[in-house]
């Protein structure tokens, strides 16, 4: 605790004005709200796989995600997304019965079953970055370019200082 308060006086001629961290801890807090209803899942599952549910498109996203590291199993699928291995299986059998994904051996190891997308799974995650940008684009769409530009750049830098710090966070976080 004396650290965390010797450390915040330190720091306190570094920090932003007064009333700028509270506006962005309540803007991040109307995001949240925004985001947690997941509008632009729901409209990609609409338009291209309505028996879908958001699940699946966690789902999907952790196969993208890990699939640039290389092969993707049940398990890191289980990882990345925090829950328990059986109901990621339950999630990537069900997923395999409606062709997003399928299962195969592993390049690596043939005794080993890896999870990837199928043409319909890529379609979906296509649709998901279509919508996604078509909602980002209706919201700067009167801002001036210049503005679209430096806000990218400082919300990359802003989500990239986040993610570190809950990174370092949550490792040791159970749940």
């Amino acid at each position: 605790m004396n650290e965390t308060l010797t450390k915040t006086r330190t720091t306190e001629l570094d920090d932003p004005p007064m009333d700028s961290v509270p506006r962005i801890g309540r803007t991040m807090t109307r995001m949240r709200m925004m985001t947690g209803r997941r509008l632009i899942g729901r409209l990609a599952i609409q338009s291209v796989a309505p028996d879908l549910e958001l699940s699946h498109l966690d789902v999907l996203d952790a196969v993208r995600r890990a699939q640039e590291n290389g092969e993707v199993t049940v398990g890191a699928i289980a990882e990345m997304l925090r829950i328990d291995p059986s109901r990621a299986s339950r999630v990537v059998s069900d997923m395999v019965g409606r062709n997003v994904l399928r299962r195969e051996a592993s390049q690596a190891d043939a005794r080993r079953i890896v999870v990837v997308m199928t043409p319909l799974g890529k379609k979906l995650l296509a649709e998901i970055r279509a919508q996604k940008l078509a909602f980002v684009s209706e919201v700067v769409r009167d801002w001036p370019q210049e503005e679209i530009e430096t806000f990218s750049l400082l919300f990359e830098k802003f989500i990239g200082g986040y993610e570190a710090i809950f990174l370092s966070r949550d490792k040791d976080t159970p749940g």
